[in-house]
């Protein structure tokens, strides 16, 4: 079996932790800069996964948008963009976003309940990997590592990455914290309650910390054998 992939948790947050707010508008936390670091990460990745929620509520194309990154992935012998790949416990996803219709090869995993509607609703546009009566983020990884991923970039929402955080499979967490309160109880936020490795009085070590104009970068380690 292929080692599994480098997992690294992207996100952007407002200061009390929300990644959205309650409107219908997705709310932009990131500035300029910032959503062009992302596109280098992405570039520098080999697949990026992103949750259905995510996919359902901000219908993202999910693409390397520089086109000298592009040009650089394919002198480099890679694909133009990198794999993207989903995860849908529902199968509830509609073949009209724009995730299906941009950028390179996609896969989905899902259950095995739902695998066969999805095949059916995606063909064509999609590889459909069913993982068992749950979604199983550990055959998600070992899949990825399969099909030759070794640095996945996973942008959310936040119950994916609470899973990837709670099951001991990230690797890397780069947190964008955006001057921004929502303010709202009701807004969804970067992770969700969970019994997390080591409990609450486990340090995570800071790898860096730095300005991305008036937005501050702080990446972790997770792992606790990571350096």
């Amino acid at each position: 079996m292929a080692e599994r992939p480098y997992v690294l948790l992207s996100v952007a947050t407002s200061i009390d932790g929300c990644i959205d707010d309650t409107s219908a508008d997705r709310l932009l936390l990131s500035n300029a800069e910032d959503f062009d670091r992302v596109d280098q990460v992405r570039a520098e990745s080999d697949a990026i996964l992103v949750g259905g929620n995510t996919l359902r509520r901000d219908n993202p194309r999910l693409l390397v948008n520089s086109p000298a990154r592009r040009a650089a992935r394919v002198a480099a012998g890679r694909p133009e963009y990198p794999l993207k790949a989903t995860v849908t416990a529902s199968g509830d996803l509609d073949p009209g976003l724009n995730f299906w219709h941009h950028g390179g090869e996609k896969v989905v995993y899902t259950t095995d309940a739902a695998a066969p509607k999805l095949r059916e609703a995606l063909d064509g546009l999609a590889d459909v990997v069913a993982t068992g009566p749950a979604v199983d983020f550990p055959a998600v990884l070992d899949d990825l590592a399969a099909r030759g991923v070794g640095r996945l970039m996973v942008e959310g929402g936040g119950s994916v990455h609470t899973q990837f955080l709670a099951q001991g499979l990230a690797d890397e967490v780069h947190l964008a914290v955006a001057p921004v309160l929502v303010g709202r109880a009701d807004a969804p936020r970067f992770l969700g309650p969970a019994d997390y490795p080591g409990g609450p009085t486990r340090r995570l070590s800071l790898l860096e910390a730095r300005t991305v104009g008036d937005v501050v970068l702080l990446r972790y380690a997770p792992k606790e054998s990571s350096a």
